[in-house]
This record gives C-alpha cells, sequence and structure tokens, in this order.
C-alpha cells in the first residue's frame, strides 16, 4: 500500500446532550477512484503495540459512505436519509447497531477533498449517540530529490 495521501479524521459523539468529546486521528494512507467509487484506506495503530495494525477502509459511492476495518466485523454503512442495521465490533464483542445518517456531504475529486458526516447509532432502537464524522485526504508532496 502506497502511503501517498494525508489523511484526517475527526470525530465527535454527543449522548444524552452531553458531549462526550472530539478524537483527531491522522496517519498517512492511499487514495484512489475505480469506476466511480473512492476508496480512502489507511492504517490504525494499537495503543498498547505499535507494530499492531488493522487496516481501515472508506468506500465512498454515490450517495453511500461504507466504513470497515480489516480483522473485525465492524461494517458502518452512511446512507443519507437512510437507517441501516449494522455491525460494530466493540473488541469484547459484536453488536448489531442501527446507524441514521442524517448529512453526508461529500466534497472529493481526483486530488482528495472533505467529507462530512452526521449519523446517530442505536441499539435495540434506543439511542446511543449523535455523532459527527470529518475526513480530509490530501496529497503528501514529494520530497525534493537531493
Amino acid at each position: 500500500m502506497k502511503e501517498d495521501y494525508a489523511i484526517t479524521i475527526k470525530g465527535r459523539q454527543v449522548y444524552e446532550d452531553e458531549d462526550q468529546g472530539e478524537i483527531c486521528l491522522s496517519a498517512l494512507g492511499t487514495y484512489r477512484e475505480k469506476d466511480g467509487t473512492r476508496f480512502i484506506l489507511y492504517k490504525e495503530y494499537d495503543d498498547d503495540d505499535a507494530s499492531v495494525f488493522r487496516t481501515a477502509l472508506l468506500k465512498v459511492e454515490p450517495g453511500m459512505v461504507t466504513m470497515s476495518r480489516s480483522g473485525s466485523s465492524t461494517r458502518l454503512i452512511l446512507e443519507k436519509g437512510r437507517r441501516h442495521l449494522c455491525l460494530y465490533d466493540t473488541g469484547f464483542g459484536t453488536l448489531t447497531v442501527g446507524v441514521y445518517t442524517s448529512r453526508l456531504d461529500v466534497d472529493l475529486d481526483d486530488t482528495g477533498g472533505k467529507l462530512e458526516i452526521a449519523y446517530t447509532l442505536d441499539v435495540d432502537s434506543n439511542l446511543s449517540s449523535q455523532n459527527l464524522l470529518s475526513v480530509e485526504v490530501s496529497p503528501v508532496p514529494e520530497a525534493p530529490e537531493i
């Protein structure tokens, strides 16, 4: 995997009107387009062992984003105005969660761009959290030859 793109992901979670904080992840990864679908791939490293990682994939299709991780059953489908039942791996077990996407703004072209998603998660039809996800993709400048 040629890591030639900078990928910045910001996520914010709100639970019962109480902000649970924001996470920010910056990584090198790949960004490609094939047959009208864009793929964003990057590695997520284990907090305790930097040699252990999973590959995260964002598959961006017209009107829909699918998020998944290698070695995990997690697969979230984000489609504006629709609720999907999805698998979410907590690390302690897998849950089936409802995912409703209220906003899906895609501004990606051949050189990168931005993705903004607002969605809710529910467990047994009970609201679990409101989530905001922002993904920015930009090419890494090539180092000059010496």
